[in-house]
């Protein structure tokens, strides 16, 4: 079962008008996040009632490889993997948008194989605290 998703209002509309757009050149990964949007809560930021990865937030995680991360959720122009700032349209990014402390979802990892992770802490974004 697919964990819950919330999503800000103001990036929840970005976000699809750019999957929107990317759907002649990128169908997969375009779907891919639409589809994560669709089943999302959209919610406004007074509406928020605890941390939740959103655009622009820190998220720590734990893979059920035994490894861990931190990584800043970003848009496109944003990402600098040597950061630890990882772009909405990867599939870890797609996998993190709206999930909680604690939430689990299956992504694919940079080696194509089927992994899970945990969401363990998240740090809202400047803009949204």
């Amino acid at each position: 079962m697919e964990p819950s998703l919330i999503v800000l209002r103001e990036d929840y509309e970005r976000l699809t008008r750019m999957a929107s757009g990317l759907l002649s050149k990128n169908p997969d990964l375009a779907e891919d996040l639409l589809g994560e949007l669709e089943r999302a809560r959209i919610v406004a930021t007074r509406e928020m009632a605890g941390p939740s990865v959103q655009m622009g937030s820190t998220v720590w995680f734990s893979t059920d490889d035994g490894g861990s991360r931190v990584v800043t959720l970003v848009y496109p122009d944003e990402a600098d993997i040597a950061q630890g700032r990882v772009s909405i349209l990867t599939p870890i990014g797609t996998a993190l948008l709206g999930l909680s402390i604690g939430s689990q979802i299956d992504f694919v990892a940079n080696d194509g194989r089927l992994r899970m992770l945990t969401v363990t802490a998240v740090e809202p974004s400047h803009a949204a605290a």
